[in-house]
């Protein structure tokens, strides 16, 4: 089908607002293509993804853009960078890694992006608007900007995300569109405790569950009889994109478009109907480990990004405790949370606990672990599932309680009793 330009995008197309704005818009083009689409859409807001160096290429992508005077044309917040700007000589970081990396984020720095460096910006004050059309790059901030917070936006892959925020257009398709929103999966959780639902390892075990049952589908989950915190739905959404490619998921009675069933769905009926039962969930939970218990060497926190909250949570854990000699505990965050919560006082236990802290990063994207580090520990499904890949590492999941009572044992410890049979 033949894409329609306005008047505005093709000045931008015929270089009226600069050579990087004309760049961007080509790209664009070519890719409304690939989305179907027949015309471009104005967004208000975008997140770039392409801050993740993953070599020469994305880092003369972005040098180029930024030598022909690119400038966002929305507000925009950036995704975490491949280097800890200022920690990272702390860690196993080649220097020529660290140098090209840092090259990149002077790059998207100078294209008048927020500096957030984090994979959670809706945890920011950047965060968008009910309704808002948006462009965002990274799957656990796209799941949750469709699915907890009820703003529009596709799954937009690096390099093409920036060029969304250049030209503040998108390819009105996807999920932008209203008809495309509509629930296609029914999960109904059977026979889950309360006590179950509670519990913050729920969660990620869950999100892990659905993103293996609906890949990338539209799942509509009924059941639930709490009300999850953004840090829980966080953990959730993160889980979903991780394990599957979920970009949108309706909680009945939680997301904004799903008040009843029948909203949901847009009065469709559910193509399908799954149950989701306490066995299945248990499964889900072994499936995140790949370490037998014993040797730990790391536990690691905060993929996503740790939130400000989520430090008020471990802080009590951590009291009067002190890490085994043997195991490193870390936590990654953002450069303005971990300035919060040394202005809160929330950074003193980790430290006297002898955790360390990187930011603005994330050590799934950053060669920074040293081989000495084995087995790693963590309370996050999506770093669980994508470390013995990426990482070549074994892993072992918990919830928040287990990762701090491991590394104070030197050894995996998990709490079997609400998932016990």
């Amino acid at each position: 089908m033949p894409l329609h330009l306005s008047d505005y995008d093709q000045a931008l197309l015929d270089g009226a607002h600069g050579e990087a704005a004309r760049l961007a818009m080509r790209i664009l083009v070519r890719m409304a293509v690939v989305f179907e689409a027949e015309t471009l859409m104005d967004i208000s807001a975008a997140h770039i993804d392409s801050t993740v160096f993953q070599g020469d290429a994305t880092m003369e992508y972005a040098e180029r853009l930024a030598a022909l005077g690119a400038k966002v044309a929305v507000p925009t917040s950036l995704n975490v960078s491949g280097v800890d700007e200022y920690g990272w000589k702390e860690w196993a970081v080649p220097p020529e890694w660290a140098h090209k990396a840092h090259r990149q984020m002077v790059a998207y720095r100078s294209m008048g992006a927020v500096q957030t460096w984090t994979c959670a910006p809706y945890q920011t004050d950047l965060r968008p608007k009910f309704g808002q059309q948006i462009a965002w790059g990274e799957s656990n901030a796209i799941a949750f900007a469709n699915s907890v917070i009820g703003a529009r936006t596709e799954r937009y892959p690096d390099l093409l995300d920036v060029c969304c925020a250049i030209t503040g257009r998108v390819p009105a398709a996807g999920l932008h569109l209203t008809e495309n929103r509509a629930g296609q999966d029914l999960l109904r959780l059977v026979d889950i405790p309360e006590q179950v639902q509670a519990d913050e390892a729920f969660y990620p075990i869950l999100g892990h569950l659905i993103g293996h049952l609906v890949q990338n589908r539209i799942p509509v989950i009924d059941g639930l009889v709490v009300q999850p915190d953004d840090d829980r739905l966080k953990a959730l959404c993160a889980g979903m994109a991780s394990s599957g490619a979920v970009a949108l998921c309706h909680i009945v009675g939680v997301t904004p478009e799903a008040p009843t069933l029948e909203a949901a769905f847009q009065g469709n009926a559910p193509a399908r109907v799954l149950d989701i039962t306490l066995p299945m969930l248990r499964e889900a939970r072994r499936a995140l480990s790949t370490a037998d218990a014993g040797k730990l060497d790391m536990v690691v926190l905060g993929s996503p990004h740790f939130s400000l909250d989520e430090f008020r949570r471990l802080a009590p854990l951590l009291e009067g405790k002190q890490r085994h000699p043997n195991v490193q505990f870390l936590v990654t965050t953002s450069r303005m949370v971990r300035m919060l919560a040394e202005e809160t006082g929330l950074m003193a236990p980790l430290e006297a606990f002898g955790g360390r802290i990187t930011v603005d990063t994330c050590i799934l994207t950053t060669p920074m672990l040293p081989p000495e580090i084995e087995v790693m520990m963590t309370n996050s499904a999506k770093f669980a599932y994508y470390t013995p890949g990426l990482l070549n590492r074994l892993m072992a999941f918990g919830s928040l309680e287990d990762c701090v009572h491991s590394a104070v044992e030197g050894r995996i410890l998990t709490d079997e009793t609400l998932w016990a049979e």
